[in-house]
């Protein structure tokens, strides 16, 4: 008798132990929920005015589940209180199950497919003596009284840098962090007020940055010139999307709906001015103007 109502217990534990893990499963109860940075454009912000937030409502509008946020400045310990996090109200949810944006290789979460690739850009005036550079090197073909007057703003420790110290203009650079204490500061302020406040002549940034702010800087008229791939710096990163280790299915769930909407993701991108690599043309880089 005791053996026989032991094993029920067993069974009856087992049982209630399958509906928890069941009901914790991500995505079980069809809210999408996406960790993003508050003030990153192009990518993000808390106003859903980022490409990564127009992605996001194309996959939550593919799923047919409601899209919901938790923002976090990304940097520094950004997984750890986005996608790490235990959500406040709900037991057994984390705050958010999918990062939008991360480059291949990231190791703080298991990633899908690739779904686009973009490469470094420089941006300047247009009318400012730049007129003849259509791609990076040609920079290099100015008269050197020109050339050698040139301030380029970079962020430090990113391929631009690489680009100047091959070609002996590193001390005409003026280095700028990728990432800062200030929450208010974000990446496309490298275009959009040293270089329109003349800090700089010469902008290097991430293509979506230099693109979009290239493109959408109403206080000056600029060109944006993509870096294109090359052997000896790398310029170009595929980027994907991120969601916690150990959550196949999640994942694949997310992979299916990104292949089913490529089509509309690059035609976010582009709109948004993304310099996009077309990856069956080896080398071709292409942007939209």
């Amino acid at each position: 008798m005791k053996q026989t109502m032991f094993a029920a217990a067993l069974a009856l534990a087992a049982g209630f132990a399958t509906t928890v893990a069941h009901a914790q499963e991500t995505g079980d109860d069809k809210v999408l929920r996406v960790c993003a940075d508050p003030n990153n454009m192009p990518l993000s912000n808390d106003k859903g005015e980022g490409y990564e937030n127009k992605i996001a409502e194309l996959l939550a509008k593919d799923l047919g589940w409601p899209l919901e946020y938790t923002y976090f400045p990304q940097r520094m310990g950004f997984v750890r209180m986005t996608l790490k996090a235990k959500h406040p109200t709900i037991p057994g949810k984390f705050k958010c199950d999918l990062i939008i944006g991360v480059p291949v290789g990231f190791d703080l979460g298991a990633t899908i497919k690739p779904y686009f690739r973009s490469t470094y850009a420089m941006v300047f005036r247009k009318g400012s003596g730049l007129d003849s550079v259509k791609v990076p090197d040609d920079l290099l073909k100015l008269p050197p009284e020109k050339l050698h007057a040139l301030k380029f703003g970079v962020f430090s420790q990113t391929p631009p840098v690489d680009w100047l110290l091959r070609n002996k203009l590193f001390d005409q650079a003026i280095s700028y962090q990728r990432q800062s204490g200030d929450p208010e500061a974000y990446p496309g302020e490298i275009v959009e007020k040293e270089l329109v406040a003349g800090k700089v002549d010469v902008a290097m940034a991430w293509g979506p940055i230099a693109g979009y702010f290239g493109r959408n800087t109403k206080a000056a008229d600029l060109v944006t010139v993509p870096f294109p791939p090359e052997n000896s710096i790398k310029f170009d990163y595929a980027i994907t999307m991120a969601v916690r280790y150990g959550e196949k299915d999640w994942k694949n769930r997310i992979d299916d709906a990104v292949q089913r909407n490529l089509p509309g993701i690059q035609a976010i991108l582009t709109s948004y001015g993304v310099p996009l690599i077309d990856e069956s043309q080896a080398g071709h880089t292409v942007v939209d103007r």
